[in-house]
């Protein structure tokens, strides 16, 4: 369903009307470097809109921007200079079924439509273009290597960062064959300190990830074991965030864009809520190398490209 036809909840008509009165002022510590890690999470990463519009209206402006899977998508749009409402247009008019191609349940789809979003929004254009340093998290098949891509064309790095296996077909990159970053990585918290910021603010849109059966079916404990797995791969994230955002988004499916408006509306509630803590980081004393270090030791390294 088109996302045309849904109407605008009274949270968002309350933002268009207190537009003017909703900005912030705050002191940003010039020295220091906050970066923002975008979480994977399927549908439910439309609450990270949520938390950009919250980031807008208190003038906020990251220096590094990681994001796996949907975390990617929304980071790449951040990163070329997109605002909340040309966001919100994006996903006014999305449509899953231009993203999902394939016809056959069982069958995945290519990653064209992904890319296609990406290249009629932003132009075909490289990483190395957009305004903010940026970063998609994706899994080379064959080394089973977490990569964090960082260079070369935008639409393949998003592309293969939300390639969830089973749903897309891998994608062929940089001599490597990708699939969704969240295999290994779900919440890239940590990459950001590796390119310097001393702190970093991380959105999980995915909290409810991790919930058991009581059924001994075969696709239902395949399913279980999935999440248990997934679970374990957004602890790091959770360790090397500063700040951690977790908006309130079980009731939405992760396949399904149902409901959009409510989970931005999440996404931002989440994160006034978490304000005075994002802040705090803009105002803190730079981290000090050896303590950088010491904190990047603990944790298996990406490859970057």
């Amino acid at each position: 369903m088109k996302k045309k036809s849904l109407t605008k909840s009274n949270f968002f008509q309350k933002l268009a009307n207190n537009k003017s009165d909703s900005m912030k002022v705050f002191k940003r510590r010039k020295s220091v470097k906050v970066g923002l890690a975008l979480g994977g999470g399927g549908a439910r990463g439309f609450a990270h809109l949520g938390a950009i519009k919250a980031f807008e209206e208190y003038g906020i402006k990251f220096d590094f921007v990681s994001g796996t899977s949907a975390g990617s998508l929304v980071g790449a749009f951040y990163c070329a200079g997109l605002n909340f409402d040309q966001m919100l247009r994006i996903a006014r008019s999305f449509d899953e079924k231009d993203i999902r191609t394939s016809k056959f349940v069982f069958v995945p789809s290519k990653t064209e439509g992904i890319e296609n979003l990406l290249i009629k929004t932003l132009g075909d254009i490289n990483i190395e273009d957009l305004k903010i340093p940026f970063s998609a998290t994706a899994v080379d098949l064959k080394s089973t290597d977490e990569v964090c891509l960082t260079k070369g064309n935008l639409a393949k790095a998003v592309a293969s960062s939300c390639c969830v296996p089973g749903v897309f077909q891998p994608v062929e990159h940089n001599n490597r064959l990708f699939c969704d970053g969240g295999l290994r990585n779900t919440l890239p918290a940590d990459v950001p300190k590796l390119f310097g910021c001393d702190y970093v603010v991380g959105v999980d849109v995915n909290k409810s990830r991790l919930y058991g059966t009581d059924s001994a079916k075969v696709l239902d404990v395949l399913a279980c074991s999935v999440r248990i797995l997934m679970e374990s791969n957004v602890i790091k994230g959770y360790e090397y965030s500063d700040v951690v955002l977790r908006p309130e988004t079980k009731r939405f499916k992760a396949t399904k864009a149902d409901g959009f408006l409510d989970m931005i509306e999440e996404g931002y509630r989440e994160t006034i809520a978490k304000m005075p803590e994002i802040l705090k980081l803009f105002s803190n004393r730079p981290l000090r190398k050896h303590k950088k270090r010491k904190c990047l030791s603990l944790i298996e390294k990406p490859v970057i490209e």
